[in-house]
């Protein structure tokens, strides 16, 4: 397995820079080897990544050792990673993509489901979707990817106010896209729309609660901390790259910072895909609650702190990191602050009662 999650890591960094490297009138002359993003550059990369989907591991997918190790869930979240640091916009489709498969996976869903999906999960829009007779009538807000997506996954409420899934074929009549009320700077690029379905038709997924009660709705939610895991760290580079070339004591300084905070969450990603994997019927919300908060709080530090050393040179002149950095600070606003804070207090709280013996609190080592 070690030398297929490598082989599979290598495959897809070749063909990524296969198609790069066609591109060489949009290099950005501030020195990166990416070239400026473009929306049919986007669209060339996202097209290779999904020719790779049948071969990324699933969420909890095992170990391929006896012995827990070489996580298949890790391999996931480095590809992941991996594309974060080239493009937010790209790895917020393809990770909307690759979570709805594995939820169709998980949910037992077996019709066909070809090219882009996507997973739109967000409620509360006052004309909510309504189904009736194999058809969806109804509003969807936040909708990533609306005019490229050939899939929607689509969350409803049933008329007991239980969550439902559907699955929706986006190439039909009576959709109607609407993307003028997205006024986002970071992010931008992302093809955020709210969608109206007139008598659209669509299938179900799943039970009614199934979505929401599966083990695997915190295993992706991993995935996503894994994103911004990966563009937070290729911001780093930046700073690395500059002390290398002109060294000073607080370059050093914030380095040190930097890459603590990383090298520790790192470690945690580690251990949180061997959690998964080798128990992987269970959510581990806390744990995974805990990468998610932890990541944030990373991602800010790392945008804050490259800042401080480089001050606002490569903002302003590397559309690379003015790229990231951006859209960063937006999309790990898919978290939930305060909120998620509090229900991390809560699960520490309430796993108090599996204490071992000799435990005296559910951090001790």
């Amino acid at each position: 397995m070690l030398d297929a999650k490598v082989n599979l890591l290598q495959d897809i960094k070749a063909a990524i820079k296969d198609v790069i490297s066609t591109d060489l009138t949009g290099t950005d002359p501030t020195g990166t080897d990416l070239p400026v993003m473009t929306d049919e550059l986007r669209r060339d990369l996202l097209n290779i990544l999904i020719t790779y989907s049948d071969k990324i591991p699933h969420p909890a997918s095992g170990t391929a050792d006896n012995d827990g190790t070489d996580s298949r869930t890790l391999v996931r979240w480095q590809v992941l990673a991996y594309v974060a640091s080239i493009d937010l916009t790209i790895i917020k489709w393809f990770e909307s993509h690759l979570d709805a498969l594995s939820i169709l996976h998980e949910l037992g869903y077996d019709k066909a489901v070809k090219g882009l999906c996507a997973v739109w999960a967000s409620e509360g829009h006052p004309d909510p979707i309504r189904y009736q007779q194999g058809k969806i009538s109804g509003t969807k807000a936040w909708c990533s990817g609306a005019n490229i997506v050939n899939y929607g996954v689509i969350t409803y409420r049933d008329e007991h106010g239980r969550s439902q899934l559907l699955v929706v074929d986006m190439q039909q009549d009576g959709i109607a896209i609407d993307n003028s009320g997205w006024q986002a700077v970071g992010m931008q690029a992302t093809d955020t729309a709210t969608i109206t379905f007139d008598q659209v038709t669509a299938d179900t997924a799943g039970e009614a609660d199934a979505y929401l009660e599966r083990v695997g709705f915190w295993h992706g939610a991993a995935g996503v901390a894994a994103c911004w895991y990966g563009a937070a760290s290729y911001i780093a580079t930046y700073l690395i790259q500059s002390y290398q070339k002109k060294p000073n004591d607080y370059k050093a300084m914030y380095l040190g910072q930097v890459g603590t905070a990383l090298s520790v969450t790192q470690q945690y990603f580690h251990h949180v895909a061997q959690l998964i994997d080798t128990q992987p019927t269970l959510s581990h919300e806390l744990a995974i609650r805990e990468l998610r908060a932890h990541v944030e709080q990373v991602a800010r530090q790392v945008i804050e702190s490259a800042g401080q050393a480089l001050g606002a040179a490569p903002f302003c002149g590397n559309a690379h990191f003015a790229r990231l950095s951006a859209d960063l600070s937006v999309f790990i606003r898919q978290s939930h602050g305060a909120f998620d804070l509090q229900k991390i207090g809560e699960l520490s709280s309430t796993a108090t009662s599996d204490l071992t013996d000799g435990q005296v609190n559910i951090w001790q080592l």
